[in-house]
């Protein structure tokens, strides 16, 4: 499996004219302080450590119940993850476990022994069977995100302790170099198994709406989980723009909006990481497809960036 020849690229040079803005990549935490700072600024009251266990409905309101509060709003909001419990209200869905687990690392790039290997200007993934390593350059190329996922034996044999770093090793003893070398900057002492659920096609429940990982939990291959929240956040806005005085209408409005484009998405990062992952004739067929694709080709990804 060691190759580490390039199979295509894409130009994303002009994505500012295409899509209407850049491409860009963010550390997560920056994105939080960003968002947080506008919250800040619209006056909101950001309160931490405050589990909502139910929401209590009305015709005009709706009423988040936590253990030591109440707050009351013209609508309540879950966006409580994967793992929603307030998502059990609209649907009996459980999540779905890929047994794909993901290591991460991040570290400035200073600390690095050797660059000489690395686009640190670029998106890089590389694939393989069962397996692949993404590597990118956060906050001005000071930093290096690395992330590499694979396929966990343990999973598909059903056991409860998987995604091990014995099993990180081994997925991974047979890439190039370049990974191999990777993988010592991961973080070994913690990993993320990787689940989505089904698209469902209800989102509103009363006065009550999921958004984000609550509504539509996919798996990373499209790097999309937090750009369809922020999504939902713009559709929900223009349908309250579109319906000041009808909050019903809106929340409505938004749910028929995005439930077909999030499906879409859930669906087709599925279809990536098989892209990515197979091996024998499958592999050898992708190669050569995407040996010969036009850098300049966007068709497979029009759909998603230009919404």
């Amino acid at each position: 499996m060691a190759v580490g020849h390039e199979l295509t690229h894409l130009d994303l040079a002009d994505a500012a004219r295409r899509y209407g803005a850049p491409y860009v990549v963010i550390h997560r935490s920056d994105l939080h302080a960003i968002l947080v700072r506008a919250c800040g600024d619209a006056g909101v009251d950001l309160v931490t450590s405050a589990t909502v266990t139910d929401v209590a409905g009305a015709p005009e309101h709706a009423t988040a119940i936590g253990e030591h509060r109440r707050d009351t709003g013209r609508i309540v909001l879950a966006a409580d993850g994967l793992g929603s419990t307030l998502r059990a209200r609209l649907s009996a869905d459980e999540p779905v476990s890929s047994a794909y687990v993901a290591y991460r690392g991040t570290v400035p790039v200073t600390d690095l022994a050797d660059t000489s290997g690395l686009a640190l200007s670029d998106v890089v993934v590389f694939v393989g069977p069962g397996c692949h390593l993404v590597q990118y350059p956060l906050r001005r190329g000071e930093l290096l995100n690395q992330v590499a996922v694979f396929r966990s034996p343990k999973a598909l044999d059903g056991e409860a302790d998987w995604g091990t770093p014995d099993e990180l090793d081994a997925a991974f003893a047979g890439t190039c170099a370049t990974v191999r070398a990777a993988l010592a900057d991961l973080w070994r002492d913690r990993w993320w198994r990787m689940y989505d659920r089904e698209p469902i096609d209800t989102w509103i429940d009363g006065r009550l709406a999921l958004t984000g990982d609550a509504a539509h939990p996919m798996l990373q291959y499209l790097a999309q989980g937090a750009c369809q929240a922020i999504e939902d956040a713009d559709c929900l806005a223009e349908h309250l723009d579109k319906h000041p005085d009808d909050w019903d209408a809106a929340l409505a409005g938004y749910a028929r909006t995005r439930t077909a484009r999030t499906a879409h998405v859930q669906r087709t990062a599925r279809q990536w990481g098989e892209l990515w992952h197979g091996d024998g004739l499958f592999r050898a067929t992708r190669n050569a497809l995407l040996r010969d694709r036009d850098p300049h080709d966007y068709r497979h990804i029009d759909w998603l960036y230009r919404g």
